[in-house]
Formats: C-alpha cells, sequence, structure tokens
C-alpha cells in the first residue's frame, strides 16, 4: 500500500477527552433540565457528532434544543473543557516520528469544531505537526468532511484514515480510502473489525509500520 497522507482522528486517537467531554456534556444537560450521565456512559459518546450525541442521550429529535444544547456544551468547552485532555502516551513520539519522514503528510480530520481541534493541538504542542486541520459542524458527518478534502484535493486515494471508532472506518469506506484502527481509544476491538480495517494497532507506536 503507497500512502503519503496520514489523516488522525483526534478523540480517543492523539488524546483522551474523556474529562472535558464529560463534564461538558453534563454541564449542557443540567441547564435544560436532563438526568447527567457517569464516566462509564460517556464512553459510548466519544467519537461521534455531538447532536447525534445529544439527540441518543435525551431522545430527542427537536432540533432547536439539540441546537441549544451543543451551544451550552461548547461554552463550558471553549473555556475550560479542551484543556481538560491528556495524550496517549507514545502518541507524541510517533508523530513526531512519522513527520520527520518527508515522504508523509500529517492531516486531522475530527468531529470537533476545527478551532477546538486547533486549541488542543496548541497545548500540546503539535499543531507544526500537521499539513491540514479539519473539523466538523452540527449536520456534517465524518464521511462527508473526507469527501470534501478530496474534491478539494487536500487528499487523494494515496491517503489513510486512522482512527479509534467506527465512523472512522465508515468514512474511509465511503471515499475509497484504507483504514486503520487503534485500540488505545473507545472503540471495542467488536466495534473496530466489523468495518474491516486495512491495520489494526494496539499501540502508538505500531503505527511505524505504515511506513513499510
Amino acid at each position: 500500500m503507497k500512502v503519503k497522507t496520514l489523516i488522525f482522528d483526534l478523540d480517543g486517537t492523539i488524546s483522551d477527552p474523556k474529562e472535558g467531554i464529560l463534564k461538558s456534556l453534563n454541564f449542557a444537560l443540567e441547564h435544560f433540565s436532563f438526568e447527567t450521565i457517569d464516566e462509564q456512559q460517556v464512553d459510548h459518546f466519544i467519537g461521534p457528532p455531538l447532536d447525534l450525541t445529544f439527540s441518543s442521550i435525551t431522545q430527542s429529535t427537536d432540533q432547536k434544543l439539540i441546537h441549544n444544547l451543543v451551544a451550552r456544551y461548547r461554552e463550558r468547552y471553549a473555556d475550560i473543557g479542551y484543556a481538560e485532555n491528556n495524550l496517549y502516551d507514545g502518541i507524541t513520539e510517533t508523530l513526531q516520528g512519522l513527520h520527520k519522514n518527508k515522504q508523509y503528510r500529517i492531516g486531522l480530520c475530527t468531529s470537533k469544531r476545527v478551532d477546538f481541534a486547533e486549541q488542543i493541538l496548541t497545548m500540546f504542542g503539535l499543531q507544526e505537526l500537521f499539513s491540514f486541520l479539519n473539523g466538523g459542524e452540527i449536520g456534517v458527518h465524518k464521511w462527508q468532511q473526507l469527501k470534501q478534502l478530496r474534491e478539494d484535493e487536500i487528499i487523494d486515494a494515496n491517503s489513510i484514515m486512522i482512527g479509534d471508532r467506527d465512523v472512522d472506518l465508515i468514512a474511509a469506506h465511503k471515499n475509497q480510502l484504507p483504514s486503520a484502527a487503534v485500540l488505545w481509544g473507545y472503540g471495542s476491538m467488536t466495534e473496530l473489525k466489523k468495518e474491516n480495517p486495512d491495520y489494526i494497532f494496539e499501540q502508538p507506536q505500531q503505527l511505524v509500520e505504515l511506513m513499510v
């Protein structure tokens, strides 16, 4: 497989956002008088877009309510939540090693809004390693984000999507791209294997196998 561009997911792949997401979700839920969720429940909601997450938690299809929940979530996340984030062991060294290999470009495609992604990468001193950052908006699926990147010729068929949830792998398949699943995030082996990724990695250091 001739890979030229490595497209990373953010949450659950580069960093663990659990604390910030949990507290920001509950901040929004409490404001609108919904029951809060606990640490075990939040694992399921790390990765998918926020509008789908709030629809699932509240069992509501009221788009105005969902929009308001997302807006309230982002109030806290912009001020505090983004910083309640931790890099996975070995990811910095892995990204730096991949970046030094000049035949590869590293990019980011996340369901997070792009300014939040930029804040997080900057906080960890990683932003300069990425050639492009692509963030999501309400109502936009990750496969649509990759589709737009292809249409804009930012990525091509020699690009691979790397992520910890099935949405990352589905996005790759819908755009005829290879995919790599990582097991240190929030997707289970069962969830990930169902989407037939080209690679499955148990730790960040194994990502250098993409360079073979």
